[in-house]
Parts: structure tokens; sequence; C-alpha cells
């Protein structure tokens, strides 16, 4: 990856929807040039798709919580499946430490969150965060620019 393509992933982080001819002019390149190198780096799998961010409480769902699962080894098998299948998840994520998965949720009330908890529980102890504010929203790594060390 060069800089030139490190500029076109920094330019589509910003604004997924940008023309073409806008990142070619930035870059100096034409827009079909641009193309390529695009189509170049989702075959790549470095850009792996595009994303709206949406407003989850505009759509009714006002509460956003973590929640850490100390999930035994052996129940993985069953956990996998029914976590991918929770439309109320956002994330989850394998990590170490005491509990082994960290989720994300959204839901519409605590009541629902606390339903969903009490369905988690039969996989191992949980423990949960309710997100007051984001300061900082979620976000894709940095990358170096060309010169920096």
């Amino acid at each position: 990856m060069d800089q030139i393509d490190q500029k076109l992933i920094s330019l589509l982080q910003q604004n997924a929807r940008i023309p073409l001819k806008a990142i070619a002019a930035q870059v100096f390149l034409s827009a079909p040039a641009v193309s390529a190198r695009i189509e170049k780096l989702e075959a790549q799998g470095l850009i792996l798709g595009y994303h709206a961010e949406i407003d989850q409480q505009k759509l009714g769902y006002p509460i956003t919580a973590f929640i850490s699962l100390e999930l035994p080894a052996q129940q993985k098998k069953d956990f996998y499946p029914f976590i991918s299948a929770c439309p109320n998840v956002l994330e989850c994520n394998c990590i170490t430490g005491v509990y082994s998965m960290l989720i994300k949720v959204a839901f519409g009330s605590t009541q629902e969150l606390d339903g969903f908890i009490g369905e988690l529980s039969r996989f191992g102890n949980t423990s949960t965060q309710i997100v007051f504010s984001t300061p900082v929203p979620p976000r894709s790594a940095v990358l170096p620019v060309a010169g920096e060390t």
C-alpha cells in the first residue's frame, strides 16, 4: 500500500460517499485510476464495506451497554450462533481477562436490556455497564502519514 492508497482510505473513512472526481482531484489521479485502486483495495480485503452511520436514539434504541460475559470454553459452540442471531448485539469481542466476551448492545429500554442479560446468564456470569455518553465515537485506526515516524 503506497501513499495514494493511504490517502484514498483516509478520504473514504471520512466520507464513503465522496465522489470519485473529488478523490481524484485530491490524489492527482484520474477518476478511472482511483476507481481501479479502490477495487484493488477491496479485493485485497483492506476495505471491507461501506456503512451508514445511524443515530440509534432516533431509531428507538437510547440504551447502549457493554456486557462482559464469563464464558466457559465448552459453551462457545452454543454461544456463537446465539449471539450472532441477536439483532440488538452491535459487536461481540473475545477478550482476555476474567471475562472472555465483551458485548456491545443497544436496546429501547432497561427492561429489554435486563431481559437480554437474563438470556445471557445461561452461558455464564455477566457484568454490565450502561453508556451515559460517548465522547469519542467508533472510528477506524488512523493511517500513518508518509514521512512521519
